[in-house]
């Protein structure tokens, strides 16, 4: 399967300590990153994450693209919803290509688990 492991800035460490913690999972399958979540989790972890740009320069939009040609299985997406973000526009737009493909989304680490469990 496809990952995709976004993080922000907030909620950065709360996605390491999860990877981290199922890393024997996680290395079953291709990972795909956003810039500096994809890079924490390899300094953190014996995973390989494909990184694409940072969030905010493009890489919600890349992994969005992948996403909308049938090459994504799976979005762990841990969102801080208490600040905003300079590019919301690009988070909706990949949390919307998310629900039009049928890719599962977790948004939380509580939702997260329950999609791990499904693997």
């Amino acid at each position: 399967m496809n990952i995709a492991l976004i993080a922000h800035d907030k909620k950065k460490e709360e996605m390491i300590e999860f990877v981290k913690d199922n890393e024997e999972l996680f290395a079953k399958h291709n990972l795909y990153g956003t810039g500096t979540t994809g890079k924490k989790i390899m300094e953190n972890t014996n995973l390989t994450v494909h990184r694409f740009l940072s969030g905010p320069y493009g890489g919600d939009q890349q992994i969005g693209s992948m996403i909308a040609i049938g090459k994504m299985d799976m979005v762990f997406f841990f969102r801080d919803p208490l600040t905003a973000q300079p590019h919301e526009p690009d988070i909706s737009a990949l949390m919307r290509l998310c629900d039009v493909h049928y890719i599962p989304l977790a948004s939380n680490k509580a939702t997260a688990l329950i999609l791990l469990k499904s693997l």
